[in-house]
């Protein structure tokens, strides 16, 4: 199944959770859950009421629990991890099961996450709407988010490019991306990452207003200069992925000599706003 792990604040607890595209249903983590309904003080706690609950309910029979998934998810460590998790309708039974005050109001809450994924779905408008209040509520700037809204709109034009001149989705999309990251910037998407100090955090979430600027300038003339040249598949495309990024080269080169100083930082979001650090594990 194709699956987008996302983080989810509930009373402004984080609780991970992974969309089913195929199925079209969210599942939740279950310690996050058993966590934030027993207001335990820390994941190490919450695992282990959940172990403790799970045992129970097995050895009561109870066919939700052995039903559940497992999936993997991001830790606060960074690394994935296998955690078990439930579905909007095994997470019902299983709560039924843990005594608390915030039981009905996190049942309410669940349904609004569905609901709302739901509207995305048939709106993409709303989808863009929900990533503007959650890059807010992260501390971002009006200026960065304007930016980073536009850039998920010129990156959509150029994977819709590469789709019509028949590049493959995956790894023929990731390549063409490294080739122009590398052109514009002198380093491919992972050195980049790290000379950040990235481990599996969105590289672009953690970019400055000038490198966003950059990104979306290789972005949007490798759009351009593909519908000029109408070249066919993967192979003809890295010559224009690498044009593309030549154009935000040489406006980065000029800026930079303009300036006295590289205009690519090293700093990245948790960096200088401080709630970033939570969205990132």
């Amino acid at each position: 199944m194709t699956k987008k792990e996302s983080l989810q604040l509930f009373e402004e607890k984080k609780v991970r959770t992974v969309w089913d595209d195929k199925e079209e249903k969210w599942y939740f983590s279950i310690v996050d859950v058993c966590g934030v309904l027993t207001e335990q003080p820390d994941t190490e706690h919450a695992r282990n009421y959940w172990k403790v609950l799970k045992h129970r309910l097995v050895k009561e029979g109870n066919q939700t629990v052995t039903n559940c998934n497992r999936l993997k998810l991001r830790a606060s460590d960074g690394k994935l991890r296998m955690t078990d998790v439930a579905d909007t309708e095994q997470l019902f039974r299983i709560i039924q099961s843990i005594p608390s005050p915030k039981a009905e109001p996190f049942k309410v809450w669940m349904a609004q996450v569905a609901s709302t994924r739901l509207e995305q779905m048939q709106d993409p408008e709303k989808s863009i709407d929900q990533a503007i209040v959650d890059y807010k509520r992260l501390g971002y700037s009006d200026a960065w988010i304007n930016q980073r809204i536009k850039s998920i709109e010129i990156r959509k034009e150029l994977t819709d490019e590469w789709a019509r001149t028949g590049v493959q989705q995956g790894l023929q999309y990731a390549s063409l991306t490294d080739i122009i990251t590398r052109e514009w910037s002198g380093m491919t998407t992972k050195q980049y990452k790290s000379f950040k100090n990235l481990k599996k955090e969105s590289l672009r979430d953690n970019m400055t207003n000038m490198e966003i600027a950059l990104n979306m300038l290789a972005e949007a003339s490798a759009t351009e200069l593909s519908k000029q040249r109408n070249p066919n598949g993967f192979h003809q495309q890295k010559q224009v992925a690498k044009d593309g990024g030549s154009v935000a080269k040489a406006a980065r080169k000029q800026l930079e000599s303009k300036l006295g100083h590289g205009v690519i930082s090293s700093a990245k979001a948790s960096d200088y706003l401080p709630n970033v650090e939570d969205k990132n594990e």
